[in-house]
């Protein structure tokens, strides 16, 4: 994938091209994720509530593992038998994706990759056999499911609603929720469920979302090596004789991580003890630096080119550079309070550092390599030489160059781990945004769109009045889903809600990611908190308490983007 895109963008500049790189690049992106999707389910990485976690360990556990591998093999098993329909109905109308190769090739990833998703789940579902039988048991049923959808037309839809929540709560997959949850009501209403994996097929093609896994992988080429330690030396060689400089430092740095990754949770993880060390080095408080590091993997989400406002210019059909630009000044905002924060308490207890121009010149000669990526990044996208998907693409070959030939600290035989990890997380959230897709489409057909738009039109009296109760929808949205799938169910009904209201779609764009970063943060199943918890072997309601601040922060910070749109409309073309 990243060799077709650049290869393409070198062509294009000279002035050819190269025959198909576009469709083979958005095919690979569907292969890539479905078997990301099954290598996701087969080490147990597959996005999931953490709601077991306050399950006593034992008897009900267990329980809740068979209850969430059976319902999520039925579910991925039947997705998978509507997908071979879809398979079916596209090799007898006989496309082609480019150069010959039948379109049906590319969309036999859904059929293979959920098949081995439905056995990887019913095989994990226990590590006793009567518990796997369960499982194998669920995934029998979804076949069935889809055999015979005449057997379950006319069922009453709140009982499949039940079952896939209750499989949720006790650990299920996130796609399991969505996908089930569309599925049954398809099947309820006597609809073919080929809908589901059809719309998926076309979301999964979409010419923009490969940016997704190339970002992806550069954030983690990243992550591997010693970029970190780089960048913190120079950002404390920087900032470090500012009060609580070393608290900026960590704001500045997980925002930096975050905008690539596309994820908190891989910024805690991968960056969590190193910014804890060096915190302590400088005598903040243990709940501080707890505090701050779980608040801080959320920042860099509305900086260019953070996957979440890709994604979200995708669904809603809003232009990406444009929610890049809008995206500036609300982050800046968001990370400059942070660091205020961190200055206000870390003057009492930090020493400041003298400010050493030589420490500063050796930083920024080894981390220059690190910046480039970035300042590349941004020319390519706001000059317009190159497409999101060719960015990204050369950014992922530009952070493997740099790791791997330039600093040789990834070493070949450790790149195919690399992204293997970086797969799974790809696969696991192309997974979800699939099944929400075709809860979103059985939403439409539903009218539920206009029957909310016309609630809101009842009952709001202006559009500060939708937007404050769009803040706190949001808000438990945050908690409850990831970035990814509340993106993909909520925004078809909060954009056409938006539009009615006179809400500027970039700006609601903006307010709806931070309103998300925010919701990783809120208790009680936030997923920053958990994180944290795992990373840093706290109780959840340490990480809370220590987080409860930062939460208050950044609730007000949604709250001025909400109330000032200027902040997320100053920086377009209009």
């Amino acid at each position: 994938m990243v060799l077709l895109a650049v290869v393409e963008l070198g062509l294009r500049r000279a002035g050819g091209s190269l025959p198909g790189a576009g469709p083979f690049v958005q095919h690979l992106t569907l292969w890539l994720g479905l078997l990301g999707a099954a290598v996701a389910a087969r080490e147990g990485k597959l996005l999931s509530l953490a709601t077991v976690e306050y399950l006593p360990a034992g008897r009900a556990r267990r329980l809740a593992g068979i209850v969430a591998g059976t319902v999520g093999a039925a579910v991925a098993a039947l997705l998978a038998a509507a997908s071979v329909q879809l398979v079916a109905s596209e090799r007898e109308a006989g496309g082609e994706i480019a150069l010959g190769v039948p379109l049906w090739v590319g969309q036999l990833a859904l059929p293979v990759g959920l098949a081995l998703v439905a056995i990887r789940l019913a095989w994990r579902a226990d590590e006793r056999w009567p518990g796997r039988l369960a499982g194998f048991a669920g995934l029998a049923f979804g076949v069935l499911m889809a055999a015979r959808p005449a057997w379950f037309e006319g069922a009453p839809g709140w009982l499949g609603v039940a079952v896939v929540t209750l499989a949720t709560l006790a650990g299920g997959p996130l796609f399991a929720a969505l996908g089930g949850t569309a599925l049954w009501l398809f099947l309820a209403a006597g609809s073919p469920v080929a809908a589901v994996p059809a719309d998926a097929y076309r979301l999964a093609v979409h010419p923009t979302l490969p940016s997704i896994p190339l970002f992806t992988l550069a954030g983690f080429l990243l992550a591997e090596g010693k970029a970190a330690q780089r960048l913190l030396e120079l950002f404390r060689a920087a900032l470090g004789w500012l009060p609580g400089g070393t608290a900026v430092v960590v704001a500045i740095l997980c925002a930096f991580f975050t905008t690539f990754t596309g994820g908190s949770g891989v910024t805690i993880l991968a960056l969590g003890a190193l910014l804890a060390q060096a915190l302590a080095a400088d005598h903040y408080p243990e709940r501080f630096s707890l505090g701050l590091i779980t608040s801080s993997g959320s920042l860099g989400l509305l900086f260019p080119p953070a996957v979440p406002l890709i994604f979200y210019g995708i669904v809603a059909n809003v232009p990406i550079p444009d929610l890049f630009r809008g995206g500036l000044i609300p982050g800046l905002l968001a990370v400059a309070a942070t660091a205020g924060y961190g200055m206000v308490v870390g003057r009492r207890v930090s020493e400041r550092q003298k400010f050493a121009p030589g420490r500063l010149g050796r930083a920024l000669l080894a981390a220059k390599w690190e910046l480039s990526l970035p300042i590349l990044v941004v020319a390519l996208l706001f000059s317009g030489a190159a497409t999101v998907v060719e960015a990204a693409a050369l950014a992922a070959l530009w952070a493997a160059v740099v790791q791997v030939a330039i600093h040789r600290e990834v070493k070949l035989a450790r790149l195919p781990a690399v992204l293997g990890e970086a797969t799974m997380l790809v696969g696991g959230v192309l997974l979800i945004l699939c099944a929400a897709l075709g809860l979103t489409s059985w939403m439409v057909d539903a009218q539920v769109p206009m029957h909310l738009l016309a609630w809101a039109q009842e009952h709001l009296a202006s559009p500060i009045a939708f937007l404050l109760a769009l803040n706190l929808l949001l808000l438990v949205v945050g908690c409850l889903m990831d970035v990814y799938s509340a993106i993909a169910v909520v925004v078809p009904l909060v954009a056409p809600l938006g539009l009615a209201f006179g809400i500027d779609p970039v700006h609601l764009g903006i307010l709806f990611i931070a309103n998300l970063e925010l919701g990783f943060l809120t208790p009680p199943v936030g997923v920053n908190l958990f994180l944290a918890s795992y990373r840093f072997d706290r109780s959840i309601l340490e990480v809370t308490r220590a987080v409860l601040p930062w939460l208050a922060l950044r609730a007000a910070i949604v709250l001025l983007i909400t109330w000032l749109p200027f902040l997320t409309l100053a920086l377009l073309d209009r």
